[in-house]
C-alpha cells in the first residue's frame, strides 16, 4: 500500500478547479455543445474541432486525473475505453493474456475482433495471473476483483513479472474506483474504468476512461479515440463530473453496507455460499487487506437454483432486478442468464446507498420466506 489518503483525494477532487478564482466563474463546468470552434489563420489553441477536444471533456478528465493521480482520456463507455487500449496497443502476431473469469464482453471483443485480425489471445483465471509464465506476452489484462466471481490478483507481483517479460499491463478497476484500489500505484501501466458504474453512480449515463503515467501509451490511446471517433458526449461528460462530486460519500456508504450485509448473509439456510473480499474466510482476504483500501460494494450470493435466485431478485423490497452495478439503488443480477460461468443460482448483489438497516431488513425478510 502507498501513502494515498482517500479523504485528501476526495477533498482535492471537489476543489480541483479552485485555482481559477475569476469573478463570476460557475462552480460547475459549463456544458459546451460545440462541434466547431472559431479558427482563423493557422490551426492553434486547445479547441479546433469537436472530434478532437471539448471544454466539458477537459473538466471531467481533469477531475478524474485529480482522483487517479495520473492523466486521463475519457470515452463514451467502459467498453470503448477497453477497446481503445486493446486496439491501439496490440497488432497481428502479438500475444494478449485476458482473465477467463472477468467481464465477458472483454473476451467477446477479443473473440470477434482481435483473434480474426491475427492477435494471439490466451486466457487464465484471475487467481493464476500473478503466477502464469508471462514470457512472450505483449499485453496482460487483469480485472481484480473479477466480475462477477470476485477473485483477486496480486497487482504488484503481476506488474513486476510483466515488466520483466516486456509486457504492458492493464487493469480494469471498475469495481473498486480509485478510492478503493489504485493499480497504478502497484506498477500497472494503464487502468480502464466503466464510469457508467460507481464513478457516475446515478444509472443515467454511459462513460469510461483510461488513466496512466506512461505518456507514450496514453498518447496512443488518445490518438485512437481521435481517429476512431469514439468520443464522449458533452452532456454525458457533465453528468459524470456531477456524479464524481458525491463519489466518496456514495462509495463509502455502499462498501460499509456491503461488508455488514455480507457478514449477515453467511450461514443463512436459504444461501449456499457468500463471496466478498472483506469476509475473513475469503481465500484471498489477506491480499484484499494488503492492496485494497475498501473491499467493494459487490457481494456474490449462491442460491440453490435459478428459480430461488430469481425470487430473491424480484421479490425483495429495496432491491431491483437489473444488470450493471455501482448505482445508488441496490441491484440483484443472476449472472448465469448472461452466460457467465457461474452456478445458475449465483446472484451478484450490488449494494446501493439505501441506509444499511432498512436494506438488510428487506433482504432478510425475503430470505426467511424462501
Amino acid at each position: 500500500m502507498t501513502d494515498f489518503d482517500p479523504d485528501r483525494a476526495a477533498a482535492d477532487l471537489l476543489h480541483h478547479a479552485d485555482r481559477d478564482h475569476a469573478s463570476g466563474r460557475p462552480l460547475g463546468p459549463p456544458i459546451v455543445p460545440a462541434s466547431l470552434y472559431v479558427l482563423p489563420g493557422e490551426p492553434a489553441g486547445p479547441y479546433q474541432y469537436g472530434r478532437w477536444t471539448n471544454p466539458t471533456w477537459d473538466a471531467t478528465e481533469h477531475a478524474l486525473a485529480t482522483l487517479e493521480g495520473a492523466p486521463v482520456v475519457s470515452f463514451p463507455s467502459g467498453m470503448a475505453a477497453i477497446a481503445s487500449v486493446l486496439c491501439s496497443l496490440v497488432r497481428s502476431g502479438q500475444r494478449v493474456l485476458l482473465p477467463s473469469d472477468g467481464y465477458y464482453t472483454t473476451r467477446l471483443l477479443a473473440d470477434q475482433y482481435l483473434r480474426p485480425n491475427g492477435v494471439i489471445v490466451e486466457e487464465c483465471p484471475t487467481v493464476a495471473m500473478a503466477e502464469v509464465d508471462l514470457t512472450g506476452f505483449d499485453l496482460v489484462f487483469v480485472e481484480t476483483p473479477s466480475n462477477p466471481t470476485l477473485q483477486l490478483c496480486d497487482l504488484s507481483a503481476l506488474a513486476e513479472r510483466a515488466t520483466e517479460a516486456g509486457a504492458v499491463t492493464v487493469a480494469d478497476n471498475t469495481t473498486m474506483t480509485p478510492l478503493g484500489q489504485r493499480p497504478l500505484d502497484h506498477g500497472i501501466d494503464l487502468i480502464v474504468s466503466s464510469d457508467t458504474k460507481a464513478v457516475n453512480g446515478h444509472s443515467d449515463v454511459l462513460f469510461g476512461h483510461v488513466a496512466g503515467r506512461n505518456p507514450e501509451l496514453l498518447e496512443r490511446v488518445k490518438q485512437w479515440r481521435t481517429v476512431s471517433g469514439a468520443i464522449p458526449g458533452h452532456f454525458e461528460s457533465w453528468l459524470v463530473h456531477r456524479g464524481l462530486e458525491t463519489l466518496e460519500l456514495r462509495f463509502n456508504r455502499m462498501c460499509d453496507s456491503a461488508e455488514v450485509i455480507a457478514g449477515r448473509l453467511v450461514g443463512h439456510r436459504a444461501i449456499r455460499s457468500v463471496n466478498h473480499p472483506g469476509l475473513a474466510f475469503h481465500p484471498q482476504h489477506a491480499l484484499a487487506r494488503r492492496q485494497m483500501y475498501r473491499h467493494g460494494l459487490l457481494v456474490g450470493i449462491e442460491f440453490a437454483d435459478a428459480a430461488v435466485a430469481n425470487t430473491f431478485a424480484e421479490q425483495t423490497r429495496l432491491v431491483t432486478p437489473a444488470t450493471s452495478f455501482g448505482g445508488t439503488h441496490t441491484i440483484a443480477d443472476r449472472r448465469a442468464r448472461w452466460g457467465d460461468q457461474v452456478p445458475e443460482g449465483y446472484v451478484r448483489l450490488s449494494v446501493g446507498c439505501e441506509p444499511t438497516e432498512p436494506l438488510w431488513a428487506a433482504i432478510n425478510q425475503t430470505l426467511d420466506a424462501l
